[in-house]
């Protein structure tokens, strides 16, 4: 029982700030246990005194605020060199410029909206611009899109899991103002291939953004340490835009991601200037206004702490523990590792239609795992960090029990999230998809509601049973009227 009880106002008077931290404390209690291992994205943990140095780096700068970098020439010095050693482990040359972002999806963002920009002014007649993806991209471009009115053209992928470059020159048209390739792509691991990508930008002199949000800070050392790993960055002329995450496998503080340009003259276009504003000049290079001096603090602090040989030294151990993972997950009966992942992100499926992937995620939930689920095809994804390393067996062991567990009882497809995310995956019809998660996040997010977790799988089995039932109903009910329309045509 909660000792603050909340009303829907403050309070008359502040709590005690004890009382305060012992109760979020207690509260943190239910989130998912990164710290042993139980997670398989979104923290990237190295050590506990890497993150007591990080945590004091960015407390050094918890207050500033990097709106205006000529109030904080620090700042200003550390974002510099945060670009410039991006810029340099990623091929590029001295005319490479880039901001530091809040992340992935913030560098995403500003280079589709500078790509956007660039595109209008050098193409007078231009109608509706558009960007061709692999259909593996993340979906950051997805909300590039949707916020910057940019068309997404969603190109096949090959038998490798990588976008099909020949069906990438079969979409371009009038139209298309950017090609985009992934190093590695989210979903398998997989990196596509840049160099025929940037022949395809030659021939129909487009830009080239390559997004490594990922891979920037593990490609590199893994072909260090001979692995096949082919080119993807600066190195190849027509690259003209990367983005890297400092805070995935950098291990910075959470808000540190880099947009690199191959020169100013793609740079530009992603800068704000406002001059006839009553309150001054303003000039922004970012989505925010306000920018955390603690996360760019940070990002300069990990980096220089690490180093090169440190960065090395990582991507040996965790390709170590993924390695050892696939092998093990490819060794347990009716499950397989898709495609040829090249770093330490991979997802595997059932190839057994008798067994249920789902269903042994959510078995693998009930251990305390916090498991991702993938669709088309229907698989289990991770990202292997140097976290893992003591606890990658006790997932295996735990994954080919729960997997045992599966076969014996096949009903429990039917149950749990199982049955939500199968019934997901089955409507063809993807609005009614759509339209039904939206109602779902109205309702996370509605004034009434007091579910408070941190995924769409937390806010109740009933609920989410009842979304995939529902959208079968509808996806029922439009079949059949189409069938009856076409009915009526034919007689």
């Amino acid at each position: 029982m909660s000792a603050i009880r909340f009303n829907g106002s403050l309070p008359l008077t502040g709590h005690d700030r004890e009382m305060l931290l012992s109760e979020m404390h207690a509260t943190k209690q239910k989130d998912a246990n990164w710290r042993e291992g139980k997670t398989w994205s979104l923290v990237y943990h190295k050590d506990q005194q890497h993150e007591a140095f990080i945590k004091q780096a960015y407390s050094n700068y918890f207050s500033e605020n990097y709106m205006n970098p000529m109030a904080f020439p620090s700042l200003r010095r550390y974002e510099h060199e945060v670009v410039r050693m991006c810029a340099n482990l990623l091929g590029g040359d001295s005319d490479v410029v880039g901001t530091i972002t809040s992340g992935g999806t913030e560098s995403i963002l500003l280079a589709i909206k500078a790509y956007r920009d660039r595109a209008r002014e050098k193409r007078k007649f231009l109608r509706r611009p558009n960007m061709i993806v692999p259909k593996t991209v993340h979906v950051a471009f997805d909300k590039a899109a949707h916020y910057f009115d940019v068309d997404i053209i969603r190109a096949p992928l090959d038998e490798n899991m990588c976008v099909d470059t020949i069906a990438v020159e079969k979409l371009i048209n009038r139209n298309t103002i950017l090609l985009i390739g992934s190093a590695p792509n989210y979903p398998y691991g997989t990196v596509d291939d840049i160099t025929a990508l940037g022949r395809l930008a030659k021939k129909f002199k487009l830009p080239l953004h390559v997004d490594a949000c990922v891979g920037g800070f593990m490609l590199p050392f893994v072909r260090e340490l001979g692995q096949d790993v082919p080119a993807f960055d600066f190195k190849i002329p027509e690259v003209t835009s990367m983005s890297v995450d400092v805070h995935k496998y950098g291990y910075a503080a959470k808000g540190a991601s880099v947009i690199l340009y191959k020169n100013m003259d793609y740079l530009k276009y992603q800068f704000v200037v406002c001059s006839d504003w009553c309150g001054g000049v303003y000039a922004s290079p970012t989505l925010h206004g306000t920018r955390s001096g603690g996360s760019v603090a940070a990002a300069w602090a990990a980096m220089n702490s690490i180093g090169h040989t440190g960065y090395v030294d990582l991507a040996r151990e965790t390709m170590s523990i993924t390695e050892k993972l696939m092998l093990g997950i490819n060794a347990i009966d009716g499950l397989e590792v898709i495609g040829n992942p090249k770093m330490t992100i991979f997802a595997y499926l059932s190839k057994d239609e008798k067994l249920n992937v789902f269903a042994v995620a959510d078995l693998m939930e009930k251990k305390g795992w916090h498991i991702d689920r993938q669709q088309k095809p229907n698989s289990l994804h991770a990202m292997v960090t140097i976290n893992h390393k003591m606890h990658y067996q006790k997932y295996l062991d735990d994954l080919r029990e729960a997997v045992s567990i599966a076969r014996q009882q096949p009903d429990l497809a039917q149950q749990g999230n199982a049955a939500m995310y199968g019934m997901v995956a089955q409507v063809p019809l993807r609005g009614l998809v759509k339209n039904n998660v939206l109602k779902m996040m109205e309702t996370m997010y509605s004034s009434e509601n007091n579910t408070f977790g941190s995924s769409l799988d937390s806010i109740g089995n009933n609920k989410v049973i009842d979304l995939g039932v529902k959208m079968l109903a509808s996806y029922s009910k439009a079949k059949n009227r189409l069938n009856g329309l076409l009915n009526g045509i034919k007689g």
